[in-house]
């Protein structure tokens, strides 16, 4: 391969990389892989990306540079051939409550131009098409009558004249007859003659204002042309149409005289219906837009939902019945008095009390809830309730019954009634955007239109369905267009940045994607590949950082980042293909695919004893009512494909139950019958992959309590007590010892407009973050900067006669976080990394018997090295007594696990069942369990057998 045939990096240099030279291969796929904080970030994002961001950004206008981010060069010497990039992370970073999967993919963009230039306006009252006219389409329509039918072309003839003081007929501020002469003699004026009387069907002739002898214009017409149905009167009628749009205030009435009778019909230039005198916005892309006032519910101001009356927490139990006092406000002893009525209407409406809830019909729940005749209804009688807010019970009352509800005008679809009654294929754009994408996809695939509504949308229609084609082929089918993006895991939202990205159809571009696997099941992982196989050839350059096995065989290009991490990083062990990885001996990646070194299972596993998590009827989200126990004292792994219920029921159901059940839970909590076997669990810790801190002061040793024990150390020197220095002195986050020029960063950032911030050395200190007083104080002969700047092994041997330092740090260690340095920021952890920390941080207080660990895909960022070290803290943990839940694709993991909870079969709708549970035996006898059949080959390569042992 030639040099004009790559990116070509000389003498990188950021973070931890040994200043070295690799190539990135163009219209390739290149995997960079390696121990965990060997540097394939530093490689892949902070050098590659970086350098190919800053060229594309340095050459817009200055003018346009001061809006965008501006990047630093990043610490190499030379880039060759570099391409503009785009990178994409596996951050979810957005927290705006307003942005959903359709926004995000500007799938939702494309709807609402969809809907604004080929939707149809359905009436809400009367379900008849809501149109304009033109006289143009109403000539067609007219002539398309019997040939010589008869018809008069009219306009309602309303008052527009002054009321009298004293009116003479018998309605309320009826006209006079002197204002009825001056309205007739002004439409004299202007050339109208005769009048029609629809209630007798006579014509009247004006000759006078007295000509007309009725005491009101109701049911009376201006006739403005006699005609009989013939195609050489169309300009004529087209004509006649226009005068009564312009004297009739938009409107027109054809009055034919047909064989079978008289038929009247009603036209527009409104856009109104024409029965109900409804008048309707017209359609435009912003009336769709929950973002824009314009378009937005008023109610809930775009949002779907308001503070206000939670029906789940008056009926918190729908499996109870109504007699069994299902509406649990109703059986409090203050408004208790509500229940005989609510059982004389049912006893009306024939609504079965003795069958639970859930069961009775949609109809007789919405009765129960908005009530009939006397009976006011649960929201009826809690809109009385509100009225006696005075006193003091009723609002404490009311308070317990209030919370986050679906909005009760738009019932969540954002969007205003006018919107919402837009409708294609006879779906509105809410409807469209709640189907999960697979049906969005069978759902414009059989869409039917007209030939001008075709004609319309057919470019919208092309992008609207290859986004949709790129979400179903990043594995992304099971989730709805309105989900909000806040709610999507890290690989979820990854994965949708990828099919946006591959939507944008960019050509010529370079790719830097962070473990596009995360969250995905081995069922998913060949479309992935595919994928980016794709993306590399329509033209694009694909670098990827990943330790799964299976992109590593696709991939084209192979860079092997080692030999450890941290300091012992930052080298390329190996660059080629995969078969000449294969053959490399220094690499640890490929002495784990050979299987000289291999994540092993273990020989004997736990089998589940007396204490359990029992839950029943889990309905939350996807969940199809089923019952889960979770045995304790063992690792149990919940698997199953994206999409299959697995986070609903480990996050909203598990630990927001127990949480919920002990008080020290606001949030959300799954909906479930109930939850068994808590008193089992001392505490529930959910250990995510969330940063240990935002700030640069955030450290591993802050976050893991060893700091305080080090500062402690300094302040007992001799020097220190001679200086009367405390633990506080020691600390970069409080002023006292902290430089305060930097205030303890150590740098100081100059802001330069349209180029990057500048970060510069702080003068005062020198980059050490403290005051020259602190660091004369030595500890074994070295100061608090210098201490800090040892790595986690370094440092275990520096504080080895400490124990409640050593003791602590070590625990760092065996996680495999030893090449951190104590003061190493938290911004710069990755966040395989951060879990780990975390996960020292419990090993270290030594929880007790009793605690319950839910781990997220934990193996997030980790190579198969550092999975082995994760495993044994595992172990580590249940040997102490505690249990473990961990939601897992990694089959590595899912082997070892003493017992498998396995959902699915797969993702969305067709999820939220329990496909199999037991040992990884017993799973992958389980026909229907993807998670059994791709164990059970994983397992046939490291030739491992399992024994049980009770």
């Amino acid at each position: 391969m030639s040099n004009e045939e790559a990116i070509i990096v000389r003498g990188a240099r950021v973070n931890n990389l040994k200043n070295i030279n690799f190539k990135i291969p163009f219209n390739s796929l290149t995997v960079v892989t390696g121990v965990s904080g060997s540097g394939k970030s530093s490689l892949a994002f902070d050098t590659v990306y970086a350098e190919g961001q800053r060229r594309y950004v340095e050459s817009l206008s200055a003018y346009a540079r001061q809006f965008l981010e501006r990047m630093e060069k990043p610490d190499v010497d030379e880039v060759l051939g570099i391409c503009p990039a785009v990178a994409i992370s596996q951050k979810n970073s957005t927290r705006n409550p307003r942005s959903t999967v359709g926004t995000q993919t500007e799938i939702f963009d494309y709807l609402r131009l969809l809907f604004a230039r080929a939707g149809k306006t359905i009436c809400y009252q009367c379900g008849e098409e809501v149109k304009r006219d033109s006289p143009q389409v109403i000539a067609d329509r007219i002539l398309k009558e019997a040939e010589n039918t008869r018809f008069y072309v009219l306009f309602p003839l309303s008052f527009t004249g002054e009321k009298s003081e004293k009116p003479k007929s018998k309605k309320k501020n009826a006209p006079d007859k002197l204002s009825l002469n001056a309205q007739l003699m002004s439409l004299m004026q202007r050339g109208f003659t005769r009048l029609f009387d629809a209630a007798t069907n006579e014509v009247i002739e004006l000759t006078s204002p007295d000509s007309f002898t009725k005491k009101s214009f109701e049911e009376i017409f201006v006739l403005v042309d006699r005609m009989t149905v013939k195609h050489e009167t169309l300009t004529r009628l087209v004509d006649s149409l226009e005068i009564c749009f312009i004297e009739g205030g938009g409107n027109a009435v054809i009055q034919l005289f047909k064989e079978k009778g008289i038929e009247r019909l009603s036209f527009s230039e409104k856009f109104a219906c024409k029965n109900c005198q409804i008048d309707y916005l017209t359609p435009e892309p912003q009336l769709f837009s929950f973002n824009n006032p314009y378009g937005a519910c008023p109610t809930c101001q775009g949002f779907g939902n308001t503070i206000g009356l939670d029906l789940n927490l008056v009926i918190p139990d729908k499996d109870v019945a109504l007699a069994a006092g299902a509406v649990e406000a109703f059986t409090k002893p203050q408004f208790d008095w509500w229940m005989p009525k609510l059982i004389a209407f049912c006893n009306a409406e024939d609504i079965p009390m003795g069958i639970p809830y859930r069961d009775l019909s949609k109809e007789h729940q919405k009765l129960i809830e908005t009530g009939k005749s006397k009976f006011l209804g649960i929201r009826g009688v809690f809109d009385w309730m509100e009225t006696k807010k005075y006193k003091m019970h009723v609002r404490v009352f009311l308070s317990k019954y209030r919370g986050y509800t679906l909005c009760g005008d738009c019932r969540g679809g954002r969007l205003r009634t006018e919107a919402q009654c837009i409708k294609i294929g006879d779906l509105s754009l809410p409807e469209v955007c709640a189907m999960a994408i697979k049906d969005a996809q069978v759902f414009f695939a059989k869409l039917n239109l007209t030939d001008e509504q075709g004609a319309i949308s057919e470019r919208v229609l092309f992008e609207i369905k290859q986004r949709i084609k790129f979400l179903i082929d990043v594995g992304l089918d099971y989730l709805t267009l309105a989900r909000l993006a806040a709610t999507l895991s890290g690989g979820e939202a990854q994965r949708i940045q990828l099919a946006t990205n591959l939507g944008a159809s960019l050509v010529g571009a370079l790719y830097v994607l962070d473990e596009p696997s995360i969250g995905l099941h081995p069922r998913d992982s060949e479309r992935l590949i595919n994928l980016l196989k794709n993306l590399r050839d329509i033209g694009n350059t694909v670098l990827v950082v990943e330790h799964e096995s299976e992109m590593m065989r696709a991939a084209n290009y192979i860079i092997d980042i080692g030999p450890g991490a941290g300091e012992l990083g930052g080298q390329v062990i190996f660059e080629g293909d995969f078969k000449g990885l294969m053959k490399t001996s220094d690499s640890l990646t490929a002495k784990y695919l050979r299987g000289e070194a291999q994540i092993k299972a273990p020989a004997i596993l736990r089998s589940p004893g007396k204490k359990k998590i029992n839950i029943k009827g889990l309905r939350e989200h996807n969940l199809k009512g089923f019952d889960v126990e979770i045995p304790l004292g063992m690792l149990v792994c919940v698997t199953g494909v994206s999409g299959s219920g697995k986070s609903t029921l480990v996050h909203d159901c598990l630990y927001a139950g127990i949480k919920s059940e002990r008080g020290d839970w606001r949030g959300q909590v799954g909906e479930f019958k109930t939850i068994d076997g808590g008193h089992y669990v001392d505490d529930v810790i959910l250990v995510d992959q969330s940063p240990i801190g935002r700030t640069p002061r955030s450290n591993p040793v802050t976050y893991i309590k060893v700091y305080d024990a080090i500062r402690e150390a300094f302040s007992e020197t001799t020097e220190a007590k001679k200086r009367s220095l405390t633990p506080s002195h020691f600390s970069f986050n409080v002023p006292g010892g902290r430089c305060d020029l930097c205030d303890g960063d150590g740098t100081v950032t100059v802001e330069m407009q349209f180029l990057a911030d500048v970060e510069l050395l702080c003068e005062e200190c020198k980059g050490t973050r403290f005051k020259q007083s602190i660091l004369e104080v030595k500890y074994r002969g070295k100061n608090i900067h210098e201490v800090l700047n040892l790595t986690v092994r370094e440092a275990l041997h520096f504080f080895s006669h400490v124990n409640r330092i050593a003791s602590k740090l070590k625990v760092l260690e065996e996680v495999g976080l030893g090449y951190l340095r104590l003061g190493q920021s938290a911004t710069t952890l990755s966040g395989g990394e951060a879990q780990r920390v975390k996960l020292a941080s419990y090993l270290a207080k030594r929880a007790g018997e009793g605690s319950l660990y839910i781990f997220d895909e934990p193996t997030t960022g980790l190579h198969f090295d550092d999975i082995n070290k994760l495993l044994s803290a595992f172990r580590r943990l249940i040997e102490a007594g505690s249990s473990l839940v961990v939601i897992e694709h990694n089959l590595d993991v899912i082997k070892t696990a003493d017992w498998i909870i396995d959902l699915g079969p797969e993702g969305g709708d067709q999820g939220g069942k329990i496909v199999a549970t037991g040992t990884p035996e017993a799973v992958m006898k389980v026909k229907g369990s993807y998670t059994g059949k791709f164990l059970k080959a994983h397992l046939k390569q490291s030739k491992q057998g399992l024994k049980i042992i009770d």
